[in-house]
């Protein structure tokens, strides 16, 4: 009974206070045949020694992503993270257990996020940045939302180059929202469809993600200019926050909302989360935008301060003035990114991102001179889509059992069918070194052979 320190009496009287006699009754509303009798895959007792061997055993079965050449993007991408990120982020004034909840007296959070949103506006090229939202997936769903209040209209249209998973997660949104409708263009590798066609008077907004989840770089000026014509707006998207570093942002191509992941600035894979939802627009828009906005002030002395300018959700404000119920923000995940790109600085991050171009430029000419491979993509920053003659995900297997993870099969996250059975979705950042592309190269030479 050491874990369990109620004794029967206890609870008697919790019983007895909640007004049931058993316990039984208190799941009385769970059908019979879907309940459990037995917990039958899990022992009964183990030692603590036992169950952290067993624990152990079960987390050494991961492979590190430092551990071998790794060419797996998709979303989420492996950099170099300076050992100053962690030691700075892990300051008793930071590390905290939950969010501050009067963050409008702890001038240092406020001061940190108005750092962060500053980085953030001038990154994507808008007006304002909000304090940061869970992650780039759920970002572009609250984007749609917001075109949808600013036009009054409710018809998104999604490029086929949008990742799988933003996609389904606009489509589970949109799916609750009354009247909302949501036009998804098919899986578009090579960044040739024709998405103009699909933009009309109807149209609330255009989300176009550049690069592509395929690697490909897209325009967005005509895109701007046929939605702003029909009175909709163009949402631009990014995974590889990296890419802003040497790419035209998307404001100055015309984008109303900028929304994607930060993850690649500050933060590690940490097998996939938690992660940073950055998100930016244009001034006329902000009293649409979700999340918090912290702002800079004075105080009654005349010494600069930060406040917490704006707050959407429905606890602070009418609720149906609200524009979001996200109650937080990625608050560590967002100072992580703020120390590496203030570490970076401009200069810094510029030759990161060639870097990390000229990297994935001298895998996809290694690659794309073996036999029976081709490489999709016209112009890309760190990240391109291959075709190999055999099946992708048996492929990526047979990579892995010789020490070299190639990437993400495209079929595993998009399911919407088609032409993708043989796609293989290959990232290479500055982390990857001329060795691990060799080793990669004669990998996939002996795997095609």
């Amino acid at each position: 009974m050491r874990y369990l320190p109620l004794s029967d009496n206890d609870r008697a009287d919790m019983l007895a206070r909640i007004g049931v006699d058993s316990i039984d009754e208190l799941f009385a509303d769970i059908p019979e045949a879907v309940r459990l009798e037995e917990l039958t895959t899990l022992p009964r007792r183990k030692t603590e020694m036992q169950v952290e061997r067993q624990l152990s055993a079960m987390a050494n079965k991961n492979v590190s992503a430092g551990s071998l050449p790794f060419f797996v993007g998709a979303g989420a991408y492996k950099h170099h993270i300076p050992a100053t990120v962690d030691h700075l982020i892990q300051r008793s004034e930071f590390l905290t257990s939950y969010t501050p909840y009067q963050p409008e007296i702890t001038q240092g959070t406020l001061q940190a996020l108005f750092e962060f949103q500053t980085q953030v506006a001038n990154l994507t090229g808008m007006d304002v940045a909000n304090a940061s939202m869970y992650d780039g997936s759920t970002g572009t769903a609250e984007a749609v939302l917001m075109a949808h209040r600013v036009t009054r209209k409710k018809k998104a249209v999604l490029s086929g180059g949008l990742h799988p998973q933003y996609r389904e997660v606009v489509e589970g949104v949109s799916a609750k929202l009354p009247g909302a409708s949501v036009v998804a263009l098919p899986a578009d590798p090579m960044g040739t469809e024709d998405i103009l066609a699909q933009i009309d008077d109807e149209t609330s907004c255009v989300v176009v993600q550049s690069p592509s989840f395929y690697g490909q770089l897209i325009d967005l000026k005509p895109i701007a200019e046929k939605a702003h014509a029909h009175k909709a707006l163009l949402i631009a998207v990014f995974t590889e926050v990296v890419s802003l570093g040497l790419l035209e942002s998307p404001g100055a191509q015309g984008a109303d909302i900028v929304v994607g992941e930060g993850q690649s600035i500050g933060n590690p894979l940490t097998f996939g989360g938690p992660y940073v939802g950055l998100f930016a627009t244009r001034q006329k828009y902000i009293r649409n935008m979700p999340g918090r906005v912290c702002g800079e002030t004075v105080d009654a002395e005349g010494k600069r301060g930060f406040v917490l300018t704006l707050s959407t959700r429905e606890q602070h404000i009418r609720r149906d003035k609200a524009t979001s119920n996200i109650c937080t923000n990625s608050g560590l995940c967002s100072l992580a990114f703020t120390i590496h790109m203030t570490l970076l600085g401009g200069k810094g991050l510029a030759r990161l991102a060639r870097i990390n171009h000229m990297s994935a430029v001298a895998l996809a000419d290694a690659l794309g001179a073996i036999d029976g491979v081709e490489v999709l993509n016209s112009s890309f920053f760190n990240e391109f889509t291959i075709r190999t003659p055999k099946n992708a995900h048996e492929v990526i297997e047979a990579l892995a059992a010789k020490g070299v993870l190639g990437g993400v099969p495209v079929c595993r996250l998009d399911k919407s069918g088609g032409d993708i059975d043989n796609l293989i979705v290959v990232a290479s950042t500055e982390v990857n070194t001329d060795e691990d592309r060799a080793a990669y190269a004669q990998a996939l030479k002996e795997v095609l052979a």
